[in-house]
């Protein structure tokens, strides 16, 4: 297990907090050099305290290129201090197919919309400043290097 920290990430990086009932984005990407062991974290973003997240997307290049495909990556939130850590409030995606689909996705890749809380409870509020991250539940079967990226629609009341 190993935590990397995306640049938008890191605690130095300045957490924009939008006029009041502005929608703003935050969002962090990472180049994946190195199949991802179970229980590998990436931390993509950090959101504001009070930020109310009510979207968001995980984009990636086909990081597992065998046809039978076995990398599994879930995306959440890290502890805060106030709320627990949530590795898959965001979306337990399960093994990550890259097939295109015609109409809708025309190349290979991730993209996935954020599910998890926001489909059964709606938008998630956070009390603190937080970390949106990426876990990896299950490695590649064979592994390719490429970009992970995480993009967080939010507005803070």
């Amino acid at each position: 297990m190993a935590t990397f920290t995306a640049t938008r990430a890191a605690s130095t990086f300045p957490v924009t907090r939008p006029a009041p009932g502005s929608l703003a984005v935050a969002w962090g990407t990472i180049e994946v050099a190195a199949n991802p062991t179970a229980a590998d974290i990436y931390q993509m973003c950090r959101i504001p305290k009070g930020a109310v997240v009510v979207g968001g997307q995980i984009y990636s290049d086909d990081l597992d290129t065998n046809a039978t495909e076995t990398l599994d990556l879930d995306i959440g939130w890290a502890s805060n201090g106030v709320e627990a850590a949530d590795p898959d409030g965001f979306g337990n995606l399960g093994v990550l197919g890259t097939d295109t689909v015609a109409g809708i996705k025309p190349e290979s890749g991730y993209n996935y919309q954020f599910g998890g809380t926001l489909i059964t409870d709606g938008p998630r509020s956070f009390s603190a400043e937080t970390i949106v991250q990426v876990t990896c539940v299950a490695t590649a079967a064979t592994f390719a290097a490429g970009t992970l990226s995480v993009v967080v629609y939010y507005y803070v009341p």
